[in-house]
């Protein structure tokens, strides 16, 4: 689905490449290549891909850039937390062995790029497609069953990896509200989409959850949107970079292992496709992760209609903001039936709810 256009390409270029001068300690101007990768806009924060060439103390120097800028405007979350990305991107490079890219520099000005921005090294790599999702079709299709496999525990190691991070020494400002915190931020981010668009399966399985939750967890610093889909792998199947970090958190461990195995239930069952060869089980996924990373999993259950849930609300947000960008009709209702929506269905089925 086509995104409107945002950004003069142009400009930008001009723009970045005089910004870039003094940091690059350029002898004279930076010379900026065309804008490529991901495109100008996004959902959540605007990717921006370039190459720079400059010379310095006359030698020549070359590198390639990725530019996030904060989301302006239209918006995905309520509540983006740019910065905190940063931090926890900075923090994860500097002090612990996640793959997660080199963050150059963050420019809080937003008179440049009309919103603050960081810049980060340019990591090679494939990611398996969200559009079409990757059991439907794409590059997965044509590798064996065991790349798959490595495809998915790469994921799965880095997620067991990071919650075993010291995250309060890493001083990194994050809420640790807990999971009825959680549930708050959700049903407000829920609300601001039912002034436009009801969703009512998202409504039932809040209530589902208010009435279910558990007694207080393990906390640890969680990725948010974890899954193979936010991860570059190099060509044997392991993993060089953790992308995404629009959701990072403290909260329970389960929340980042059944997100990354909802969205694979999605992007085969509420498609109607058969998973790939090779992908693993749920319970060898949990045994997995429960011995790399010494920490039980709890509340399995409870945090797949928790993933169900947050992603019928990113749905209906998504439809809003076609709506109002003119890909969908008014009267369209892609809010309240989506993949999305009829998946999180089958899921409080499955517990009568």
């Amino acid at each position: 689905m086509p995104i409107p256009a945002q950004r003069d390409p142009a400009r930008t270029r001009k723009q970045l490449a005089a910004w870039l001068a003094p940091r690059v300690h350029a002898d004279g101007e930076v010379a900026v290549g065309e804008l490529r990768g991901p495109g100008a806009t996004g959902f959540s924060n605007e990717t921006l891909i370039l190459d720079a060439s400059w010379t310095e103390d006359g030698d020549p120097r070359a590198a390639s850039y990725v530019v996030r800028v904060a989301p302006s405007g239209y918006t995905l979350f309520p509540d983006p937390a740019f910065d905190r990305q940063y931090r926890v991107l900075r923090a994860l490079r500097q002090h612990t062995t996640i793959p997660v890219p080199a963050v150059r520099w963050y420019e809080t000005d937003d008179s440049l790029l009309g919103a603050p921005f960081f810049v980060m090294d340019e990591v090679q790599g494939v990611v398996p497609p969200d559009n079409p999702p990757y059991h439907v079709d794409g590059w997965l299709h044509g590798v064996t069953p065991e790349h798959r496999a490595r495809i998915w525990w790469g994921c799965i190691d880095t997620i067991a990896d990071l919650h075993r991070v010291d995250w309060p020494a890493l001083d990194l400002d994050l809420p640790a509200g807990g999971l009825t915190a959680q549930l708050d931020y959700y049903e407000r981010f829920l609300a601001s989409v039912e002034r436009d668009e009801p969703v009512p399966v998202a409504r039932r399985a809040l209530g589902w959850l208010r009435a279910h939750a558990p007694d207080a967890e393990r906390q640890v610093l969680t990725w948010g949107d974890a899954r193979i889909g936010n991860v570059m792998y190099d060509a044997a199947g392991a993993p060089v970079a953790v992308l995404d970090w629009e959701m990072v958190e403290v909260a329970a461990p389960a929340v980042d292992v059944t997100w990354a195995m909802y969205l694979d239930r999605h992007h085969s069952e509420a498609c109607g496709v058969p998973r790939l060869d090779g992908f693993p089980s749920k319970a060898e996924t949990v045994a997995r992760y429960e011995e790399r990373s010494g920490i039980r999993l709890d509340n399995l259950d409870y945090y797949e209609v928790f993933a169900a849930f947050r992603f019928a609300v990113i749905m209906g947000r998504l439809a809003v903001i076609f709506k109002d960008w003119g890909l969908l009709t008014p009267d369209d209702t892609m809010a309240q039936d989506n993949t999305a929506t009829r998946l999180a269905e089958t899921v409080l089925a499955e517990r009568r709810a």
